[in-house]
């Protein structure tokens, strides 16, 4: 057997400075050992020993018979550490067999011997060959077989014993590389498609060797071993176990070392996404079941919820913004909340600041904390890289830093508060209809109970409550790696990390996440969309229309929510806000969307050569009291029009606002409380017409459950 190491003395050879120098002569020195070295043109350097053999400038000149790390043969630790189990157990028993060939005891060592050994046929003194023949007979195995285990012993130990097959690397080790090349490409080729078999697979594969290689005839494999080797190709290409999504995802991984950004301080990163809920909800105006979508911003570095919104269908960007809002302005706490739930108004938790309030009096403060976003990571949704969203982020200094394409990791905290959410509330509501398809119990719509601000408002209090005090293993400081954080726990270490900067408490602020539309001041007020708006905050701006002045200073900032058309915001030189009412808006009691009212141009277009707005309003109305949402536009618009909340919280303005929707009950109940509607406005229900019977039917059946709602809370 060699020897790793190499014998130094006068006549050793190194590579110094990458040059060759010999050792001519060691001096013994107070100091230590220290040798006289000789290039090729017999120049002498004198050198510590130590620093020879350490030093990364020397390097020893050895003759090559010996192991190195560079060597291509495997190392036995690694070659053993292969196999399975078994397949070691069945090494290890053929060792001791081949050691009881050669030296008569399984142990190797006449001072461990195990009862009867030695066995006479294994007698030290009978000669090898013999040996061999009597352990072949033991085993029924061929005499040249104990001689090759014999001879392989010697040279690598155990691991010389281990079959060539186990001792492969990746199983494809007997397979032609030209049949394994077809065969991988045919998988790339179904990353994006839909699952195939594994049949379908091999004969594409036998199709295109014959087609690639036709001057050389290459072998194709048998059916057993073709499938074989098909599993050691699904470990590099995943085609056939997992979901077609899961398998488009690792494709994707990129081939390189995986990039991280890594948060320092509370609001550095702040991540947003939208999902679709596994749950349904209730619309409040036909009382039937809906999907509903959550968009949510989590703080990176501490994982706290700093904003959410479920929204009916689908999401805009006006509901973005108004989880961006939160940051600034979180919503406060019901009464009915725990105290540990509600954060203090200013941010700063109560481990850091006690307020005698806060403790000793009723429930106050926020749901979350406030954050000040630096960069915003969200994918590539139309509605967060909309102007509307990136004009916000624009206007309050926030960076917006789009994830990569189809790579679910760049908001893997995000993505994995999903599931939590899912797991811990989602799959213990009624509605509740399983992550995908093959999850759905057998009608989980008929379970539906709740309203969709109910859902919101319920999500919510178990972010507060629950998800915010949980201990998060994601969640670690280095220098603490045994202390269990919490998102909370999570904030108060930021703050004292990198302390805290106070977020603006500017109760405008809201009508900087409206869109911002420039229009110049007419005499009769400001036109938007044909549509036209006027307030007594104008006078004054009126002549400018007339004026010389240039038109690009004429033009003038007012801040529109496309949930509500029905009004506008204005800002005046002297930064004090306004709010313009839409012309037709006092024959409305509710808010009317952007979309909901080109809808209404539209269909009152079809009935009348000149329609106004007041009567495409009108039109509108009665279909949605009559039809009760006969389309899928409708039926969006609809629940968009039922929200009892607005976007954003907007202040109220000098000239007022007007009233969203109330609840389901109280529009029912409306014409016993309030002024019956305009002519115009007013749905046209003739005695004995069925859907009048509905509407009425409907009323029983919602008085009905808020009489249950109101026997539960008592």
């Amino acid at each position: 057997m060699s020897r790793a190491g190499a014998k130094l003395g006068v006549g050793t050879h190194f590579r110094l400075d990458g040059e060759t120098v010999e050792v001519v002569e060691f001096v013994s020195m107070a100091t230590g050992m220290e040798v006289i070295l000789k290039d090729g043109r017999d120049r002498l350097a004198r050198m510590s020993l130590r620093e020879l053999l350490t030093s990364d400038r020397a390097e020893l000149i050895h003759d090559g018979s010996g192991p190195s790390s560079a060597d291509d043969e495997d190392v036995a630790a690694v070659v053993l550490n292969r196999l399975t189990k078994e397949e070691q157990k069945e090494v290890l028993e053929r060792a001791e067999h081949v050691r009881e060939m050669l030296t008569g005891y399984r142990s190797g060592s006449e001072d461990l011997p195990r009862p009867g050994e030695p066995r006479p046929q294994y007698a030290p003194g009978l000669p090898l060959h013999a040996r061999y023949e009597a352990k072949a007979a033991e085993l029924g195995v061929s005499a040249r077989s104990t001689r090759r285990w014999a001879q392989a012993f010697r040279e690598h130990g155990e691991a010389g014993l281990v079959p060539r097959a186990a001792r492969a690397d990746g199983g494809l080790s007997n397979a032609d590389p030209r049949w394994v090349e077809a065969a991988e490409e045919v998988l790339s080729e179904y990353e994006e498609e839909s699952r195939p078999s594994v049949k379908v697979v091999l004969e594409e594969a036998e199709a295109r060797v014959k087609t690639k290689f036709k001057l050389v005839k290459v072998p194709v494999p048998p059916q057993t071993t073709a499938y074989r080797w098909m599993q050691e190709l699904e470990r590099r290409h995943p085609t056939f176990r997992l979901s077609t999504q899961r398998n488009r995802d690792i494709a994707d991984r990129p081939r390189g070392v995986y990039g991280k950004l890594r948060p320092t301080r509370p609001g550095e990163y702040v991540l947003m996404d939208t999902t679709r809920l596994d749950v349904f909800a209730l619309d409040p105006v036909t009382l039937r079941w809906m999907q509903a979508e959550l968009t949510v911003a989590m703080d990176w570095y501490t994982r706290c919820i700093i904003g959410l919104r479920v929204t009916p269908v689908s999401t805009k960007a006006i509901d973005a913004a108004a989880v961006l809002y939160q940051a600034y302005r979180p919503q406060p706490v019901p009464e009915s909340w725990p105290r540990e739930a509600a954060w203090p108004e200013h941010g700063i938790p109560r481990g850091v600041l006690v307020e005698a309030e806060a403790v000793h009096g009723p429930v106050t403060g926020v749901w979350g904390p406030k954050v000040v976003p630096e960069t915003l990571i969200v994918d590539h949704g139309k509605i967060y890289l909309s102007a509307h969203l990136t004009s916000v982020c624009r206007r309050m200094g926030i960076s917006v830093q789009p994830a990569r394409l189809r790579t679910g990791r760049d908001k893997g905290p995000v993505e994995r508060f999903f599931r939590t959410l899912r797991e811990d509330l989602l799959q213990r509501l009624p509605g509740y209809k399983g992550p995908n398809i093959h999850s759905r119990g057998l009608n989980p719509e008929k379970d539906a109970f709740f309203f969709h601000h109910e859902l919101e408002a319920i999500i919510r209090e178990w972010v507060a409550v629950d998800y915010h005090r949980t201990p998060h293993e994601g969640l670690l400081d280095p220098h603490l790696p045994k202390v269990e954080l919490s998102p909370a726990r999570m904030f108060e270490h930021g703050l004292a990390r990198a302390g805290y900067i106070e977020v603006p408490q500017d109760p405008h602020l809201a009508f900087e996440f409206l869109d911002v539309t420039m229009r110049t001041v007419q005499h009769y007020g400001v036109e938007i969309n044909s549509r036209r708006y006027n307030g007594p905050c104008l006078d004054g701006l009126r002549d400018m229309a007339g004026s010389d002045i240039d038109l690009d200073k004429r033009r003038l900032e007012f801040f529109t929510d496309p949930d509500d058309a029905t009004r506008i915001h204005f800002r005046d030189h002297e930064r004090v806000w306004h709010t313009l009412e839409w012309e037709h808006a006092p024959s409305l009691d509710m808010p009317l969307s952007e979309e909901a009212l080109q809808f209404a141009r539209r269909l009152a277009a079809k009935e009348y050569t000149y329609p106004d707005d007041r009567l495409a309003i009108a039109l509108l109305l009665k279909r949605w009291n009559l039809g009760l949402g006969t389309s899928l536009i409708e039926r969006r618009m609809a629940l968009r029009l039922s929200r009892e909340q607005a976007a954003l919280d907007l202040p109220e303005a000098q000239a007022g606002a007007v009233s969203s929707l109330p609840s389901v009950a109280r529009v029912l109940s409306l014409p016993a409380q309030a002024e019956p509607p305009t002519a115009e406005a007013a749905p046209v229900v003739e005695e004995g017409d069925d859907d009048g019977d509905s509407l009425q039917e409907l009323g029983e059946e919602i008085d009905f459950y808020a009489t249950a709602l109101k026997d539960i809370d008592d």
